[in-house]
């Protein structure tokens, strides 16, 4: 599937426990279908940063995007895919490489990808890619004759390009309570 045939939705959440909870309840009780979901922290510690990837054909990313800026801790949403941005994947890939010309084949390849091999064992050898998504599904097309013992990708994270910014300025409102006659100040 070609880049332009996905949407890529970024939101910005409170870093709290159930956020994630929510949104994968979302995803389910509105029938979405979600190609890749990435959560990671940001430069700030109460906020995280959702990464959303989804079939254009079969999930509208602007239908996602309103329905996330209904939930209580979401900050803010944008569909990054609607202008330029840049997107990464990471993939650790486990290749056999049990004789001399497998090794040599694994190695000829990277050589062609922003890839490397981090580990070359007597049988295996695992292969790191981080780039745009379509090209970690090259290489691993290119590995799949060899060999490929095990994977695991991190999904696509992506971040708009230029000065186009997310909300990141939203500090947790605070909350009184009274215990006793005393006051006491703390974050939601």
């Amino acid at each position: 599937m070609s880049e332009s045939q996905k949407q890529t939705v970024v939101a910005l959440v409170e870093n709290k426990p159930g956020v994630l909870n929510r949104v994968a309840s979302l995803f389910r009780r509105r029938n979405f279908n979600v190609d890749s979901l990435t959560v990671g922290r940001t430069h700030k510690p109460h906020l995280s940063r959702m990464t959303i990837v989804v079939d254009a054909a079969r999930t509208d990313g602007r239908r996602i995007a309103a329905n996330l800026f209904k939930l209580v801790n979401v900050i803010d949403v944008k569909l990054v895919s609607e202008e330029p941005y840049v997107s990464r994947d990471l993939a650790l890939i486990k290749v056999r490489t049990d004789d001399a010309d497998s090794r040599n084949a694994v190695t000829l390849i990277c050589d062609r990808y922003p890839a490397r091999i981090v580990d070359m064992g007597v049988k295996v050898a695992i292969v790191e890619i981080t780039a745009q998504e379509d090209i970690v599904e090259s290489l691993i097309r290119e590995l799949e004759p060899i060999g490929i013992v095990e994977m695991v990708r991190t999904g696509v994270v992506a971040m708009g390009r230029g000065v186009r910014i997310l909300d990141t300025d939203y500090e947790p409102p605070l909350k009184v309570a009274e215990t006793n006659g005393n006051y006491q100040v703390y974050g939601v």
